[in-house]
C-alpha cells in the first residue's frame, strides 16, 4: 500500500498547505495504468510552443497562447512517453481545436477567453516532434473535452479501451475538462505530470493536485514508460 508521503510525491508539495494535505488524506491509493489502455496526447499544437522557452509573462505580448518554458520543458518527456507507447503498440489519439471554416455557431468556443488577434492556418496543426503516424487518430474538437461532439467514445469502445494515459495542455483547461469526461464514462486514467503543462504554474499545480484525489492517477513519466515498456517485453514474449 502506497504511504502519503508516496502518494503526494508531486510537483505540488511547495504551493499545497500542510493541513489540506491532510484533510485529504483518505483519497490516498496505490497508482497504476490501467488495462486496454491507450494514449490520449491533448492539444499538442504549434501555437503553444511560440517564442521558445521562455516564461509566458515574457512571451504575453506578441505570443499570447504560447506556454512558453512550460511547453518546452516537457518535450523530451513527452517524447520518451510516445516512443514507449509505440513501442507497446498502444492505440494513440491526438486532439486539436476544429478551426475549420463554418465549423459552429458564433460563441460554441472552448472557454471565454476573447481572441487576441487572427491566428495563422498552423496554429493548431500538431506540433512536428509529436507528428501523428499513420496509425494514429486525430480528433477534431470544439470545446473544451475530447468526447464533447466527438467520435472519441464511440472509438474508444470500437477498440476495447478501459484505460487511457494523458498528456498534453492545458492542464485546469483542456486536460482538465477531458479527464473528468473520461472518469465520468468509467475509464481508469493516469495522467503524466512531467508531460503536462499550462502557461501559470500554480494553475499546473492546483489542478493536479485536485485531480489527483477526485477523478484519476497522476503518474510519473518513468512510472508509465516502465509500465508501457514492461507490454512490450511481454508482446514480444507472447510472439
Amino acid at each position: 500500500m502506497a504511504t502519503i508521503e508516496q502518494f503526494e510525491d508531486h510537483c505540488w508539495k511547495d504551493v499545497i498547505p500542510a493541513e489540506d494535505m491532510k484533510l485529504y488524506a483518505p483519497y490516498a491509493r496505490e497508482t497504476f495504468v490501467g488495462p486496454r489502455p491507450a494514449l490520449l496526447a491533448i492539444d499538442l499544437y504549434n501555437v503553444v510552443y511560440r517564442g521558445g522557452a521562455k516564461s509566458p509573462y515574457e512571451l504575453d505580448k506578441e505570443y499570447p497562447n504560447s506556454c512558453g518554458i512550460y511547453a518546452h520543458e516537457a518535450i523530451a518527456p513527452t517524447k520518451a512517453l510516445f516512443a514507449a507507447a509505440r513501442g507497446a503498440g498502444i492505440p494513440i489519439f491526438y486532439c486539436t481545436q476544429d478551426v475549420r471554416p463554418n465549423n459552429r455557431p458564433p460563441g460554441a468556443v472552448s472557454t471565454k477567453r476573447k481572441r487576441m488577434r487572427p491566428g495563422s492556418p498552423d496554429d493548431h496543426g500538431i506540433y512536428p516532434d509529436f507528428a501523428p503516424q499513420p496509425e494514429d487518430v486525430l480528433i477534431y474538437k470544439q470545446r473544451a473535452s475530447v468526447f464533447q461532439g466527438t467520435p472519441f467514445l464511440s472509438h474508444l469502445n470500437l477498440l476495447g479501451i478501459q484505460s487511457l494515459i494523458v498528456c498534453g495542455e492545458s492542464t485546469s483547461g483542456c486536460v482538465r475538462a477531458s479527464v473528468v469526461d473520461a472518469y465520468s464514462n468509467g475509464f481508469h486514467v493516469s495522467v503524466v505530470e512531467e508531460c503536462c503543462f499550462d502557461r501559470v504554474s500554480l494553475s499546473h499545480k492546483v489542478n493536479l493536485f485536485d485531480l489527483h484525489h477526485k477523478y484519476v492517477d497522476v503518474m510519473h513519466v518513468d512510472e508509465i514508460v516502465t509500465h508501457l515498456d514492461g507490454m512490450t517485453d511481454r508482446n514480444a514474449a507472447a510472439a
